[in-house]
């Protein structure tokens, strides 16, 4: 989004979503973002807000709660005793990362009579900074995935390691769309895999070129702040 940085957050917004095909859908990430702000981006028209941490998201939304149709991200690792909260608090949980917190999260979707939005998190490249499944690990695991029948799987989520030039990182979301056909043709009874969570402000464009569903933009439309 060069030429944007003077721009206004409404004014920045507009600009990313003409970068952007109708079908794909733009997820703000308002880790460290005030209430206020998000609000400005609310009026500009963003209807999802991904968070990364729980507990602070909660405290976002216990003041937004006028926002009636905003849509809740949950985008970071997720911890099991956080489990819970999170499933309470998300439509869509895109950090599923591990067989373990599936599991977790299925059994307390059946006692909260809850059905979330998840996505499964790979490692389509080695990088000991991320957590989820490798390609491998994941195909292991899909047969077990697949008794998750208290989870909606909708998806692939996938971030890329730090360094790689553009041809590297199209060919790693390509290749994470490529499992998704894989895993879909396989005919499983619980797993969509029609959602592609790929792409973020430095790389969204190619995320897209690959055939990413959902975007999940923050420096682009709120600057840099504090990891």
């Amino acid at each position: 989004m060069k030429g944007s940085d003077n721009l206004s957050l409404s004014g920045r917004i507009a600009v990313l979503r003409k970068t952007l095909p109708e079908s794909v859908r733009l997820i703000a990430v308002t880790k460290q973002v005030p209430v206020s702000i998000m609000r400005q981006a609310y009026a500009a028209g963003i209807r999802d807000f991904g968070e990364s941490k729980v507990q602070a998201a909660i405290a976002k939304q216990d003041q937004l709660q006028d926002l009636a149709d905003v849509t809740w991200h949950m985008i970071g690792h997720l911890q099991t005793n956080k489990a819970k909260l999170a499933l309470e608090r998300f439509d869509w949980i895109h950090s599923v990362d591990s067989l373990k917190i599936a599991r977790r999260l299925d059994s307390l979707a059946a006692e909260l009579g809850r059905q979330p939005q998840v996505c499964l998190q790979v490692k389509i490249l080695p990088d000991p900074g991320k957590y989820g499944w490798s390609e491998a690990e994941l195909i292991t695991d899909l047969p077990q995935l697949d008794q998750c029948q208290n989870l909606t799987i909708q998806g692939l989520m996938t971030i890329l390691p730090l360094g790689l030039n553009s041809t590297e990182a199209v060919n790693a979301f390509a290749q994470t769309r490529q499992l998704a056909d894989v895993i879909r043709h396989k005919g499983w009874s619980h797993l969509a895999i029609t959602q592609l969570s790929m792409g973020m402000s430095a790389d969204y464009l190619l995320a897209v070129k690959a055939g990413a569903t959902m975007v999940r933009i923050g420096q682009a439309l709120f600057g840099q702040r504090p990891e």
